[in-house]
């Protein structure tokens, strides 16, 4: 007898088991459970290609306005075109929220094969239609001018070359360091942007790849990231490079590296680099705060004023700080679609059959 009870109570405990866990289970993959919520949204993936001196800004100010998310965000630092590939591989899994730090055509791309949410945000009506995509999926941030960089200790400002055709000048040969172009949004802009000079009159890319060579010819190395190009220039292993206005300032300004610039005279590229929410990101309101919160007129202003951003959304000029009313900037005539379909092909020739070949 003594048997049987022991018997009829492991029977009911054994089922007592089961049907807690079955009901505990289904309670946990119940869509839309407030449990189900708190666990997904209390976290951020951003991928970003902005410069530290960037993220320390905003990301401490987000976390200020949302402590729930205080220690709660992961931020991947990559190039641009890494952040493309990251998304692309991860498509049917995605991984990351938030892509920060974009150019337009690598964003444009990602559009085009269905790996960026649409978005309705309260700042969509600020950013001029040239500085987003028609369709909400992307919005610009930032203008980013392309410009030649330049070592203050090395060189006079009247000794830094004007334009770009004075860098194939043979006295620059192994004073020019160049980031990494394949992996760098930044340097896939410039050289795309180079070659589009020649393609636009004449309809193929020859002379452009010619003019790459020579660069090619003059470039002492290619760095594997901008932190290895800021401290080469900083040595004078290097004393001129081609890069972005902002870095330049954020490194002389934060850093105390003895960098300057120049707006070539035929112009420069001015690359919108914006932001996106990955399509089936995992934290989808937690993306949306972020991006709400990154676009607020007073984040903006302050960007401008500490890291040296030039805002794409409208704002009063009254705000703007001192360093930004003097910039005059010419953009080079350029026609970006063109670039956005061209690129890919463009720099993997340049890849495969000029890069480290040009002083052959």
């Amino acid at each position: 007898m003594q048997r049987r009870k022991l018997w009829v109570f492991s029977v009911l405990l054994l089922l007592a088991v089961i049907t807690t866990g079955c009901g505990g289970q289904k309670a946990s993959q119940t869509p839309g459970s407030k449990a189900g919520q708190g666990a997904e949204e209390n976290k951020l993936v951003i991928y970003t290609a902005r410069e530290k001196g960037v993220t320390d800004i905003v990301i401490p100010r987000f976390e200020e306005r949302y402590p729930e998310y205080k220690g709660q965000i992961q931020v991947l630092s990559m190039g641009g075109q890494e952040i493309l590939e990251r998304v692309r591989a991860e498509k049917e899994n995605p991984q990351g929220d938030v892509w920060w730090g974009g150019t337009q055509q690598a964003l444009g791309l990602a559009a085009k094969e269905g790996l960026l949410a649409t978005l309705k945000p309260s700042f969509a009506e600020k950013i001029p239609a040239a500085y987003k995509d028609p369709n909400g999926v992307w919005y610009g941030e930032i203008l980013l001018p392309e410009v030649i960089m330049y070592n203050t200790e090395a060189l006079k400002p009247q000794e830094v070359p004007k334009d770009w055709d004075d860098l194939l000048d043979a006295k620059w040969k192994d004073k020019i360091v160049i980031r990494g172009v394949a992996a760098s949004g930044t340097m896939r802009t410039i050289y795309a942007a180079m070659i589009y000079r020649f393609f636009k009159e004449d309809g193929k890319p020859d002379r452009g790849f010619e003019w790459l060579k020579k660069l090619d010819a003059n470039t002492k190395e290619y760095t594997p990231n901008p932190t290895t190009l800021y401290l080469k220039l900083a040595r004078q292993e290097g004393i001129l490079s081609l890069w972005n206005m902002q870095d330049i300032l954020i490194q002389k300004d934060q850093k105390g590296m003895p960098f300057g610039y120049v707006i070539p005279t035929s112009g420069a590229p001015i690359l919108v680099d914006g932001v996106a929410m990955i399509k089936g990101a995992k934290h989808p309101k937690a993306a949306e705060k972020f991006l709400e919160f990154l676009f607020e007129e007073k984040m903006q202003v302050e960007l401008a004023e500490k890291a040296f951003q030039i805002p794409a959304i409208k704002i009063d000029e009254a705000q703007l700080p001192q360093w930004l009313k003097g910039v005059n900037l010419k953009a080079l005539d350029l026609n970006w679609d063109m670039m956005a379909a061209k690129e890919k092909e463009w720099i993997e020739y340049w890849d495969q059959n000029i890069k480290g070949k040009g002083g052959q």
